[in-house]
């Protein structure tokens, strides 16, 4: 077969089996919306509405905790919108055996399966975002700081879905529970959306672990785009280098672990 033409069948077959991902989530959206709205809902309730109004926390910390929730919901509901459906389809449904005799090359059947799930994470940021100005009282942020938050909403949610990938190749089903006490819920909270990075430096050794989670640095990218100069925040340059050589790095493991379980 001419290259070029096998690259269009195999551009046009990727977008036809993604679509019919995308149609799927259309059907089945209140599952979807209730598994990225309540656990985000109840954090900005608890710690933005409860905690301040009974004051045990500052009334502008509702402008720190809104970016980093904003982040984590794109970031978790890309990361289990990828890693689910994985484990499920190598385990029990077996459907990956279909878009394995599509005439798609291997590694963009993974790649559709992290793109997938990044747009998931998108809309379940995008989602918490007018959830969080109605429940919240005095959150601004500048129109022109919109743009690049956008773009660190779809940076942070590929970040997701490649570790998603690299947890759903490389964590056998019957370990898949474990997984998300283990792996998940640290990653919860050692990403700084609670809380500025910055203003660890009494707890150093918890600082560095934080900055090991590449969703810190979503989160600290949110607040210095969103915030400007009034909350210290990892500078922007370095946040969006971590975060494209956290997509590089779990991008290509998650890539040649779906290949080795395709093969087997």
């Amino acid at each position: 077969m001419n290259p070029r033409a096998g690259a269009g069948v195999a551009t046009r077959t990727f977008f036809a089996v993604l679509w019919r991902d995308i149609f799927v989530t259309g059907r089945e959206l209140g599952p979807f919306l209730a598994q990225v709205i309540i656990q985000p809902f109840f954090m900005l309730f608890i710690f933005g509405v409860v905690l301040t109004g009974i004051g045990y926390v500052q009334g502008d910390f509702v402008q720190i905790l809104l970016p980093g929730i904003v982040a984590l919901n794109g970031f978790l509901g890309a990361l289990q919108n990828t890693t689910m459906p994985l484990v499920m389809d190598f385990s029990w449904t077996r459907e990956i055996e279909d878009r394995l005799l599509a005439p798609l090359p291997i590694p963009l059947v993974a790649i559709e399966k992290m793109v997938f799930g990044a747009l998931r994470g998108v809309l379940a940021a995008l989602l918490m975002i007018p959830v969080g100005f109605i429940i919240l009282d005095g959150v601004h942020w500048p129109a022109s700081a919109w743009p690049a938050m956008l773009g660190l909403i779809v940076l942070g949610s590929l970040v997701g879905a490649a570790i998603g990938m690299t947890i759903g190749t490389l964590v056998t089903p019957r370990r898949i529970n474990i997984m998300f006490a283990v792996i998940l819920v640290p990653l919860m909270f050692t990403g700084s959306t609670q809380f500025p990075w910055a203003e660890l430096h009494n707890l150093r050794w918890f600082q560095v672990v934080c900055a090991l989670n590449p969703l810190t640095y979503v989160s600290e990218g949110m607040r210095d785009v969103l915030l400007g100069g009034t909350v210290r925040a990892i500078p922007l340059w370095i946040d969006l280098l971590v975060i494209a050589g956290s997509i590089g790095l779990f991008g290509a493991i998650g890539i040649k672990g779906f290949l080795r379980r395709a093969l087997d």
